[in-house]
């Protein structure tokens, strides 16, 4: 095999996967949290990538002319705006139905995702949107005088970065501050912490929000690799993401950042060297073989019932 074909493929794959990592952070929160999937996550997705067009679009006519400053002030926008969506999922589609049976928050959340769509369709068109390239160039390996090259272009850079830096801010805080503790607390026991004196309310509302800034800047991110988007585009994202949430351990934020690695990777491969048009059957056969083989996850573990 061609190793520069190799190559290419191994800084697609690492690309997408960081993308499907930071989706996938949104679904392992909330799991880790209440143990139910948002399947309004890919929706939430969605939306930050038409509000990316649209704060770009305002930027510009603005007269905001530093690429810097728009794309900054762009992905701070964002992350505001979508997180008050997921605020809004959680209070409509969770909270009145948190004493209820574990389908009834399920079903909602589906009915949201339906919402959340046909809003944007109805409010933006169905016809696919674009964003205009606004951060070009590049550079290849080897530099120069060969013939065949692996691309690697700056907003390439930029999404690795970024998705780096929001898991290692991510971490610190989970880990680090108040917040992570009263986070884990509710994981661990919703009525203990609750009597310690945790808002759990208030605590799985920041949850909510958290995962959804995750999805505002994947969104961000893959517009301004992609350029064009539709109302239907969190659909088939989303549920790749889960499956990355599933592969990496539902519940752990390294897991989904690694299983969005492992299954952008394998997407890439697959494409470049078996058939373009089965890699989305490629990506839910994995999820298929996790569920079936290893349903923990490859840095999860097994759930212990509490008595």
């Amino acid at each position: 095999m061609d190793p520069y074909i190799i190559g290419q493929q191994l800084v697609n794959g690492l690309i997408l996967g960081a993308i499907y990592g930071l989706i996938a952070i949104g679904y392992t929160m909330v799991y880790g949290i209440i143990g139910m999937i948002n399947f309004a996550h890919g929706e939430i997705y969605m939306i930050s990538a038409y509000l990316t067009a649209i704060f770009l679009a305002t930027l510009s006519m603005v007269g905001i002319d530093s690429v810097f400053f728009a794309l900054t002030l762009t992905l701070a926008l964002a992350i505001l705006f979508t997180g008050l969506y997921g605020w809004a999922v959680e209070r409509i589609a969770y909270r009145p139905l948190r004493g209820s049976t574990r389908l009834a928050p399920l079903i909602s959340a589906i009915g949201m995702s339906l919402v959340l769509q046909n809003y944007i369709r109805l409010s933006q068109g169905a016809r696919n949107q674009g964003v205009p390239a606004v951060m070009e160039g590049g550079f290849r390996i080897p530099p120069s005088g060969s013939e065949q090259f692996i691309q690697i272009t700056n907003i390439q850079l930029v999404i690795v970065v970024v998705a780096v830096l929001s898991m290692a801010a991510l971490t610190y805080i989970m880990q680090r501050t108040s917040l992570g503790r009263s986070c884990r607390a509710t994981q661990q026991d919703i009525v203990m912490a609750q009597l310690l004196g945790v808002n759990t309310d208030r605590i799985i509302s920041i949850v909510f929000v958290i995962g959804a800034s995750m999805g505002a800047v994947a969104g961000v991110l893959v517009s301004l690799n992609y350029g064009s988007f539709d109302f239907h585009v969190g659909f088939v994202t989303g549920i790749k993401a889960f499956t990355a949430a599933v592969l990496g351990g539902i519940g752990s934020l390294p897991g989904a950042m690694l299983g969005g690695v492992v299954l952008g990777l394998s997407e890439s491969f697959f494409s470049g060297f078996v058939n373009t048009d089965y890699k989305d059957v490629f990506a839910f056969s994995i999820l298929v073989l996790v569920l079936i083989f290893r349903p923990s996850g490859l840095l999860g573990t097994p759930e212990v019932e509490k008595v």
